[in-house]
């Protein structure tokens, strides 16, 4: 009888109930090792999930909008000749280590029943003061791993109402230790989290028609870390100008260069160039505060991450190493990245390692705007759309195509005189079109 092989969920980090975007083979496909089976949608990043082995599909456990975890089955899998010698190898070599084993695993059910009415005598109490009750919908929702989900359980908190400091605004032990020492304090109110006061709710219906939509996945999770950033760093937006008539002139004198080499230069291509040339000359904007606010970890790479307008909303690919590649290798890596986020196949890697943000509103409009921090990065330029403007030269005034610069940035490390500085920089490379080429 063929061997069959129940394929499932490898280690996707700490991940849990992830959708399923596309499911990529059927029932009676024969698929190689390594062959895709299913495309995940996680933190903005989708995800394909191999085949372990060659062989066959023999039956398909899974569907579209199904929602996935560590070991969860996905297919069963008839393993070609080769790999069903490889499966029966183990077994045949330690028959008699099987019995023993069993054993074992039988017992340890018994041991932990033993242990358990131990464990619950020393749950940590719950703090004096009233925590707000846990919301299980919104508790399953929150952006945490597994052990802080734990822990969060054993001291009563719900994790919708904590507001997450991680990576892309996940949770950690320390945001919950932080929640619960607000409530013992007085400063957190049910509803509401960090002692922040509570948005009253409102029924909207009791004034017109409405309808409800839930937030996609994208708003779901840049939303909390858009917040902590917002409250966690203190921002001041240093606004500027650069003369980019010269620039745009060289700009559309090498689009056809540009175009051999597959590569489309944009205004943000020379952007991008010129932040990583600024990053160079002063490197406090390509630094961040250590996590407990006593150091200064400065960057010996520059990665510069830019915001892209998808469908389901922003999302922010990285261009690595932009200081050692020229306006064409940017060019590329901007068309690629941008194809990707709209496509919805970005991977992880491709929004993690940034330094410096850039958000560009050029091909919409608008004059300034206050883009927020990136944190744990220290700025992010804003750039606006372009306009044509009289410019004094001394003598009169010249028509002369000005790009309106907006750097927000955390005073906590940068001052207003740096920002000032750094904007100031940054118009002069913009204007000195040959400091971008050469």
């Amino acid at each position: 009888m063929a061997d069959k092989i129940e394929i499932k969920v490898p280690d996707i980090g700490d991940f849990e109930n992830v959708e399923i975007i596309d499911v990529l083979v059927k029932a009676g496909d024969t698929v190689e090792k390594e062959t895709p089976l299913i495309t995940l949608e996680t933190d903005k990043a989708a995800m394909d999930i191999p085949s372990p082995a060659a062989g066959k599909i023999v039956e398909l456990k899974v569907g579209n909008g199904d929602k996935v975890s560590e070991g969860s089955a996905i297919a069963v899998l008839e393993a070609a000749a080769e790999e069903k010698t490889e499966t029966k190898k183990p077994d045949e070599k330690k028959p008699e280590e099987k019995k023993p084993q069993a054993q074992k695993e039988e017992a340890k059910p018994a041991k932990a029943e033993e242990t358990k009415p131990a464990e619950s005598k020393s749950e940590p109490a719950r703090p004096s003061a009233d925590l707000p009750a846990v919301n299980e919908e919104t508790f399953s929702k929150a952006h945490a791993s597994p052990s802080v989900r734990k822990f969060a359980r054993e001291l009563g908190v719900d994790l919708g109402k904590v507001t997450g400091s991680g990576v892309k605004g996940r949770i950690t032990h320390d945001d919950v230790k932080g929640f619960v020492k607000s409530v013992m304090r007085g400063g957190a109110v049910a509803g509401g989290g960090a002692g922040l006061p509570q948005v009253r709710a409102v029924d909207f219906a009791k004034f017109g028609d409405i309808e409800t939509k839930p937030l996609n996945r994208i708003k779901k999770i840049s939303g909390p870390h858009l917040h902590a950033s917002w409250v966690n760093v203190p921002h001041v937006t240093q606004h500027d100008e650069a003369d980019i008539t010269d620039l745009e002139t060289m700009r559309k004198a090498l689009k056809s260069d540009a175009e051999k080499v597959g590569a489309k230069l944009t205004p943000l291509t020379f952007v991008i160039k010129a932040c990583a040339q600024a990053l160079q000359e002063f490197p406090d904007f390509n630094s961040s505060l250590s996590a407990d606010g006593e150091s200064q970890v400065f960057k010996k790479y520059c990665h510069i991450g830019f915001a892209v307008d998808t469908p389901n909303g922003l999302v922010v690919p990285v261009v690595r190493d932009a200081d050692k590649k020229s306006i064409f290798d940017i060019g590329k890596d901007l068309g690629e990245l941008s194809e990707k986020a709209r496509d919805g196949k970005l991977k992880a890697a491709d929004m993690q390692g940034g330094c410096f943000s850039i958000s560009s509103l050029g091909s919409i409009g608008g004059t300034y705007f206050t883009p927020i921090v990136n944190a744990p990065e220290v700025a992010i330029l804003g750039v606006s759309k372009a306009q044509m403007k009289p410019v004094w030269n001394g003598k009169k005034f010249m028509p002369r195509l000005m790009l309106p610069l907006s750097l927000s940035y955390d005073h906590r490390i940068i001052d207003g005189a740096a920002a000032a500085r750094f904007t100031s920089f940054l118009a002069e490379v913009l204007a000195e079109r040959r400091n971008l080429v050469l």
